[in-house]
């Protein structure tokens, strides 16, 4: 646990708040009982105050998105019409021009706080990663708007980027202060370890939140549903097909570890770590959480 956990926790609910992308009191609330500084603070345990408050926020940023605008009854094309807003900021193509959309200063606040941390690569990583996430999302919500279960291996390869989680291991070297040089971060190796993670993360994102989502229309986009779906099986046996797909997942990082080690590199070594905070950080925090435990009771 990051040990400025309390002031990232309070001071990244004030940071939303004050961006006016939850607009709803009541809404607000439950960002607060959620703690999300503590989801920050258990992935990014070794980042100083500033840079694991600056990753806080954007998971906040995410979250926030993700309930207040794509997983409401807004339509694929409306969220598609949306994306040259979010876009233009991303890709610092604004001309100077005010910013109205919520989403989009906040995000144009994010952008530049990680530019200001990270060197050109490191922003240009993040940036990519988070257009291909923003990009999946009008994909997400075509699904909901025609009743759509995807396929198998539709959904697992378009769950790597709604999940969003490329765009937080994006962050990890410039949380950790030890920069990733573009060929580690393309290197097969690096690559295979990253995607490995994002699916370990994501599926148990979909493993705890389906009590959580069962019951809302974005149920469809839920590997559990998914499976259900396509092979006849129970909801608990899609279950035990995932906790065996994720033990595979967490069998090929383990050997990769050694393949790893040998660039006897810092900052391969740093992300790596990073990415198993990640894995068990994202675990802990929503077995605690008012987001998931109070769809369970």
């Amino acid at each position: 646990m990051n040990p400025h956990v309390e002031e990232i926790d309070r001071d990244t609910l004030a940071w939303l708040s004050a961006s006016g992308m939850i607009g709803d009191e009541g809404h607000l609330e439950r960002f607060r009982q959620a703690r999300y500084g503590l989801l920050g603070a258990r992935a990014y345990p070794y980042a100083s105050r500033e840079l694991c408050q600056l990753v806080t926020d954007w998971c906040v940023w995410l979250f926030a998105f993700d309930d207040a605008f794509c997983e409401s009854d807004r339509r694929a094309a409306e969220i598609a019409r949306t994306l040259p807003q979010l876009y233009t900021v991303v890709d610092d193509l604004d001309g100077g021009e005010a910013v109205e959309n919520v989403f989009a200063r906040a995000l144009l606040d994010v952008k530049s706080r990680i530019a200001a941390h990270g060197d050109a690569d490191q922003l240009d990583r993040w940036r990519t990663m988070t257009k291909d996430y923003l990009f999946a999302q009008v994909w997400e919500a075509a699904n909901r708007e025609d009743d759509v279960v995807p396929t198998i291996d539709d959904y697992i390869f378009m769950r790597r980027r709604t999940g969003a989680m490329l765009t937080v291991f994006a962050l990890i070297d410039v949380a950790a202060e030890c920069r990733l040089a573009p060929a580690e971060w393309r290197h097969p190796a690096v690559r295979a370890m990253t995607e490995h993670a994002n699916d370990v993360v994501v599926w148990d994102n979909d493993l705890i939140s389906y009590a959580k989502e069962r019951s809302e229309a974005n149920i469809r986009n839920n590997l559990v549903s998914v499976l259900a779906g396509h092979t006849d099986c129970t909801v608990q046996q899609a279950m035990d097909r995932i906790g065996r797909m994720r033990d595979q997942a967490i069998a090929e990082m383990v050997a990769l570890g050694p393949v790893l080690d040998s660039f006897r590199s810092p900052s391969v070594s740093a992300y790596a770590r990073g990415l198993e905070y990640w894995i068990s950080g994202s675990v802990d925090y929503s077995l605690t959480s008012s987001r998931y435990v109070d769809a369970w009771r």
